[in-house]
C-alpha cells in the first residue's frame, strides 16, 4: 500500500515547484528539445536535468534521446492518470461509515 502513496507523492511533487510548472507550460506546446527547454528557463542544464528527473518519474512528461540531446513532452497517460488521481482523492467517499468520535 505505501508503494501506491510513493507513486502519488511523486505525481504530486512534479507539481508543487514553480520551475516545473513552467516547464510544463512549455510543454503544453509541444515536444521541446531540452536545448529549447534551456533557453526559455533561468536554469542551467543541470537545474533542467533535476527537474525533468522529477518530471518524468512521475509519469507526467516522457522523454526520448536524439543524439546528444533530449526531448520532451507531456505523456497522455500520465495527465490522464493525475488527473483520475486528483479526482479520486478529492472526491468524498460515499460509502457512510459509522461515526467512531471518542464522544
Amino acid at each position: 500500500m505505501s508503494i501506491i502513496y510513493e507513486d502519488h507523492a511523486k505525481v504530486f511533487k512534479a507539481f508543487c515547484d514553480e520551475k516545473r510548472l513552467r516547464i510544463l507550460e512549455l510543454l503544453r506546446g509541444g515536444e521541446k528539445c531540452a536545448c529549447v527547454l534551456l533557453e526559455q528557463l533561468d536554469l542551467g542544464q543541470s537545474g533542467l536535468s533535476y527537474h525533468m528527473k522529477i518530471l518524468v518519474e512521475s509519469g507526467i512528461v516522457e522523454s526520448r534521446q536524439e543524439g546528444k540531446w533530449t526531448h520532451y513532452k507531456i505523456s497522455e497517460k500520465g495527465r490522464d492518470s493525475a488527473i483520475n488521481l486528483l479526482r479520486e482523492l478529492a472526491t468524498p467517499n460515499t460509502i457512510i461509515e459509522e461515526n467512531k468520535c471518542c464522544n
